[in-house]
C-alpha cells in the first residue's frame, strides 16, 4: 500500500495510520502521505482500466488496502450527457455524475466504503458517525455487508425517507434533539469513550479521501481528458475539496490531459456558511443552520475554509442558492433529463444557473455536474408537483376527455 502517513495540514507533523482524528501536536486536520515513486509504478491508466469496477481501481491512491473480497463495492457510477438540461441554463456541453447508482444512492458509499476498510483493518465491531441522512445510510448498509453492528446519530426531524433506509439494515438509530452539528458534538465527545469506529471522527481522514475518485472517475470516463468545471454541493467542504486534490494528483502523475477544471460550489441560502465566507473573502463563521436543504445543513463546516481555498486556486466559485429556488431546480433536472437528485441537486443545478448567469461558466465550456444524493429521499419539496386527473376506468369516456372521435 503507497500510502505511508497522516500528515498535519497545518503543523505538517506526522503520524502513524490509526484511528487518529486530529494532530496530537496543533489538533489540525490530517492528510494521507503517499509513496510517489510506488504511485507512479502502479497507477498507470492500463492498470486502472483493468481494475474492479469500483473505487478500488484506484487503490494506489487510496489510505487502505482494498478487500480481499470486496462486498457491497460503490464507484464507477453513471457520466451521462444532459443536451436538453445544458440548453435549459445556456450550455452546450454538460454531464451528470450519478452517484444515485451506488448501493445506497448516495456518494456517501465511497467514503464509507474507505472508512469502513480501515475500521476493520483495525479491529472494530461497530460503525458509527453523525449524520444529516446519507451518510447514515451507506454506514448502515456496509455495516449489514461486513457483519458488524451500526449505531448512527441523526437530528430528530431528519426525513423519514433516510430513516427508513437507515433502519432497515438493522442499524441503531439515536435521534438528537437538535441539529447535525449537535450530533456532529456528541460523537466526538462520544468517540473518547467508547469503542465504535467514528467514519467522521477518528477515521475521518481515511473517510474523506474516498471522495477523490469521483475525480478519478469523471476523468477516466471523459477518456483521460479533464473537464473545463465541475459543480457540486457543499456541506462540510470535503467532498468539493477532496474532487480538487483527485484532478490534481491525476496532472501530476501525467495521466490526464488539460487545465485543472475550475470548480463551483452551492450552498442553500438558509445554511450558507461558505458561500458567505467566500463572497465576503473570510474565515467561515459558524451559525445556525434554517434550511429546506437538510442534506447540506452543517452551520460548522470542518473543511469550509478549505472549501474557500480550493473554489480561490482553481479560479471557481461559491453561491448561495435561494432557498425557493431548490425545489424548482430539482424538478427542472428532473424534466429535462430524467434524473431526480435530492435537494442538494437542487442547490448543485442552481450554483450552476449562477455561474453562468455571472459569464463565469461559458456557453463552450466542458461541464460535470454532480447529483450526489436520490431524490426518492427527499421528494418533499416537489410534492406539490403531484396532480393527477382523476378518471373512470373507461376508454371511451377518456377518450372522449381527450377529444378524440369514437
Amino acid at each position: 500500500m503507497p500510502a505511508q502517513a497522516l500528515r498535519c495540514r497545518a503543523c505538517e507533523r506526522e503520524h502513524l495510520l490509526e484511528a487518529v482524528g486530529v494532530c496530537a501536536a496543533c489538533f489540525g486536520p490530517l492528510d494521507p502521505v503517499y509513496d510517489e515513486d510506488l504511485v507512479r509504478e502502479t497507477f498507470t491508466r492500463e492498470a486502472i482500466e483493468a481494475g474492479p469496477s469500483s473505487i478500488w481501481r484506484y487503490a494506489p491512491l487510496l489510505p487502505v488496502d482494498p478487500p480481499v473480497e470486496p462486498r457491497l463495492a460503490p464507484g464507477l457510477t453513471p457520466l451521462l450527457p444532459a443536451p436538453r438540461l445544458a440548453s435549459a441554463l445556456g450550455i452546450r456541453d454538460l454531464y451528470l455524475k450519478l452517484d444515485t447508482a451506488n448501493p445506497t444512492h448516495s456518494f456517501k458509499d465511497r467514503v464509507v466504503a474507505v472508512a469502513a476498510a480501515k475500521a476493520l483493518e483495525l479491529g472494530a465491531t461497530t460503525l458509527s458517525c453523525s449524520s444529516t441522512g446519507n451518510l447514515a445510510n451507506a454506514v448502515a448498509a456496509r455495516a449489514a455487508a461486513e457483519g458488524i453492528e451500526a449505531v448512527v446519530l441523526c437530528p430528530a426531524d431528519l426525513e423519514p425517507e433516510k430513516l427508513t433506509a437507515t433502519a432497515v439494515y438493522g442499524a441503531t438509530i439515536y435521534a438528537v434533539d437538535g441539529s447535525y452539528d449537535d450530533c456532529s458534538r456528541l460523537s466526538v465527545e462520544l468517540s473518547f469513550e467508547l469503542d465504535w469506529a467514528f467514519v467522521n471522527v477518528g477515521l475521518r481522514s481515511y473517510y474523506a479521501e474516498g471522495s477523490k475518485t469521483v475525480a478519478f472517475e469523471i476523468a477516466e470516463q471523459l477518456g483521460w481528458k479533464l473537464p473545463d468545471a465541475v459543480v457540486c454541493p457543499i456541506a462540510s467542504g470535503a467532498l468539493f475539496s477532496k474532487v480538487h486534490q483527485g484532478f490534481s494528483e491525476l496532472r501530476e502523475l501525467g495521466l490526464v490531459e488539460g487545465a485543472a477544471p475550475r470548480l463551483y460550489g452551492g450552498q442553500a441560502e438558509g445554511c450558507a456558511p461558505v458561500a458567505a465566507a467566500f463572497a465576503e473573502e473570510r474565515k467561515v463563521t459558524p451559525l445556525k443552520p434554517d434550511t429546506v436543504c437538510r442534506s447540506l445543513a452543517i452551520g460548522n463546516p470542518a473543511d469550509g475554509d478549505l472549501a474557500i481555498t480550493t473554489a480561490s486556486s482553481s479560479a471557481g466559485a461559491i453561491y448561495a442558492v435561494p432557498e425557493d429556488e431548490v425545489g424548482e431546480n430539482m424538478a427542472l433536472l428532473a424534466e429535462t433529463s430524467g434524473v431526480f437528485g435530492e435537494t442538494a441537486a437542487g442547490v448543485t443545478v442552481g450554483a450552476l444557473r449562477e455561474a453562468v448567469r455571472r459569464g463565469e461558466v461559458a456557453e463552450d465550456d466542458r461541464v460535470v455536474l454532480l447529483v450526489t444524493g436520490d431524490g426518492l429521499k427527499t421528494p418533499q419539496l416537489v410534492e406539490g408537483l403531484v396532480q393527477p386527473i382523476a378518471v373512470e376506468a373507461d376508454g371511451d369516456a377518456l377518450l372522449a376527455r381527450l377529444g378524440v372521435a369514437v
